[in-house]
């Protein structure tokens, strides 16, 4: 059986819990420039501090350790360190040439650690999404206010930066693509295009998630629009489910699941933050605080895969997943009924 036809298996069974934030976790360990450096990197000249991706190499186990942390949580996915580890975002660190080692170690790192858990109790596979962020460029829209029609990035650069990244990431061992934090369609139909023509020329079955993230009380994507147009958007692109994260926290997130669950003829994921950053940019919805919010959208059949994004440690997961068990999934409408 493929992990594509497991995974569905799962999904039409009980509702999914996906992890929390990898970036919330390195922050508690407080790492130096020189722990970001490692022994490797020690003598370059740039700087490296918060280039997280680069932790797979430099401090596998910190990152490990998460993994497995969340796991023990509950998690039934688990999100590679590879968020920013493609050519556009890592040119800020002058390391582009560390695309492939950088999402197969890291490809390698989940694999281990969900393996490992799916041993313990083989009754609850564990599996492992590629992580594929945003980039740092909009295809959209124009960073120059005093020229509309410039762009910063533009499809074929961003179809040749994802396409790297996952086929390092597939080879490393992955179940899933995950393309999240989508602010841009453009973006994102280049992330589908490049994967779409991976599986043709590999002929493999590999699923993908897509996740959008609403910016601001508008209820919109940065590049303008609503949920409902980001999944008409995405619909034709051979997707194993849609959904949001970042950005809100749960509370703003319920009505515009709702709207993505109405429309949508795959399943439904929401990892949505702690709630909102305080003044000082930390998170601090309690678990508890956040688990009853995200228990709305699940008893009311919106979601099939919940988690957590910004903010959310393993107390939160656990405490999601926890009110998970109560409830049976979102059942997906034929396209007719859609």
């Amino acid at each position: 059986m493929s992990v594509n036809t497991t995974i569905r298996n799962i999904l039409n069974q009980r509702i999914m819990i996906i992890d929390g934030a990898m970036g919330t976790m390195i922050q508690t360990y407080n790492l130096s420039e020189e722990d970001y450096r490692g022994e490797r990197f020690k003598d370059i000249e740039q700087l490296v501090k918060g280039n997280n991706d680069l932790l797979v190499l430099t401090q596998p186990q910190i990152i490990s350790d998460i993994h497995k942390a969340f796991l023990e949580a509950g998690a039934d996915i688990i999100e590679t360190n590879t968020f920013n580890a493609q050519s556009i975002s890592l040119e800020d660190y002058k390391m582009t040439e560390l695309v492939y080692e950088l999402n197969l170690a890291a490809a390698k790192i989940a694999r281990g650690a969900a393996d490992e858990y799916t041993a313990k109790d083989p009754s609850k596979p564990r599996f492992v999404a590629g992580a594929i962020g945003p980039t740092n460029r909009t295809a959209s829209l124009s960073p120059d206010v005093n020229n509309p029609g410039y762009r910063a990035v533009n499809f074929n650069d961003l179809c040749n930066a994802y396409s790297a990244q996952m086929r390092a990431l597939i080879e490393g061992g992955v179940d899933l693509i995950l393309i999240e934090t989508i602010f841009d369609t453009l973006n994102a139909k280049a992330a589908l295009f490049a994967i779409n023509s991976i599986k043709d020329e590999l002929n493999i079955d590999i699923p993908v998630m897509v996740s959008g993230t609403i910016t601001d009380a508008s209820g919109r994507t940065l590049s303008g629009q609503t949920p409902e147009a980001f999944w008409n958007s995405m619909s034709h692109g051979e997707i194993l489910s849609i959904g949001l994260n970042c950005a809100l926290g749960a509370k703003d997130m319920l009505p515009h699941i709702s709207e993505i669950s109405n429309v949508a003829w795959v399943y439904v994921t929401a990892y949505p933050n702690a709630g909102l950053p305080n003044e000082f940019g930390q998170y601090d919805e309690s678990p508890e605080a956040m688990a009853n919010v995200v228990e709305e959208m699940i008893k009311e059949g919106w979601v099939n895969v919940v988690g957590g994004c910004c903010g959310t440690r393993p107390e939160h997961i656990k405490a999601i997943a926890e009110r998970a068990k109560l409830y049976k999934p979102r059942q997906v409408p034929t396209l007719a009924e859609a």
